[in-house]
């Protein structure tokens, strides 16, 4: 006979968020615990599209490589014959090596915000999924006259009912240089021409403690510093909350931006 399943206390919660590792962009963690509406355009399927027509592909700061790796699983053999990532993060740069290598991939550890290590003009095809900063004169650098910068970015003020709850009320303009406006301008300021640019705004449910701990773990430049000590008040009345309300509801701000360098 089964033993009685007893609820999982405030304790074993924050202790389990604690413990699962942050290494890469493998949210699978969370299912169950949290949920995130996705936009509608399908990123990592519109990206398998278009590595089926690129010749040379580089993804910027491509995290563990799990969207790369979808994408190029979508895109079976047509792989581009040349294909390079970066990442920053060593972690993250060792799982993406590992993930990336049997597509036949070259992951360079290369820091967000340092120029790119390869030649003018090296690729026809440019991406990136939620890059923390878009270095778009380095961008329009590498793209081949005629390439396609195709990526995913986070929006303005994105989850921030979550940060504002641990921070208090932000300043409008605090996130607004991921503003699509804002970027639309820096993209063409560097000599690219804008060919399609969607937002979202996404709901997102986090149904326990242990998924805010392990998000803002994970997540890290959401709420700088945070630890469970740190926030241990906050994490125990928002606990309470969730127990007593339901899940803690936020948005996500999302837009889907692709780009031309002019030319050929």
């Amino acid at each position: 006979m089964n033993e009685p399943q007893h609820p999982r206390t405030f304790d074993d919660l924050v202790a389990e968020g604690a413990a699962v590792p942050t290494e890469g962009w493998d949210f699978s963690w969370f299912e169950g615990r949290a949920t995130e509406a996705r936009p509608s355009w399908g990123y990592a399927t519109s990206l398998a599209e278009r590595l089926t027509r690129a010749t040379a592909a580089l993804d910027i700061q491509t995290g563990g490589g799990e969207v790369l790796d979808f994408a190029l699983r979508r895109a079976d053999a047509k792989v581009p014959a040349l294909a390079a990532a970066t990442e920053g993060w060593p972690p993250n740069a060792a799982k993406a090596t590992a993930l990336l290598r049997p597509h036949g991939v070259a992951v360079v550890a290369a820091p967000e915000d340092a120029p790119l290590p390869f030649a003018d003009g090296a690729f026809d095809l440019v991406s990136s999924r939620h890059p923390v900063t878009p270095h778009w004169a380095e961008i329009t650098r590498v793209l081949q006259p005629g390439g396609t910068y195709f990526a995913q970015h986070v929006g303005p003020r994105s989850v921030f009912e979550l940060v504002e709850y641990f921070l208090g009320p932000l300043p409008a303009e605090q996130s607004s240089n991921r503003h699509p406006d804002h970027e639309r301008a820096a993209a063409e300021a560097a000599g690219l021409e804008i060919t399609d640019l969607r937002a979202e705004r996404l709901r997102v449910e986090f149904h326990d403690i242990a998924a805010v701990v392990h998000f803002l773990r994970k997540v890290v430049w959401m709420v700088p510093g945070f630890t469970v000590e740190a926030y241990r008040p906050q994490l125990l009345a928002l606990h309470e909350r969730i127990e007593s309300e339901g899940p803690f509801v936020a948005h996500s701000t999302r837009h889907l931006f692709e780009a031309r360098k002019p030319g050929a």
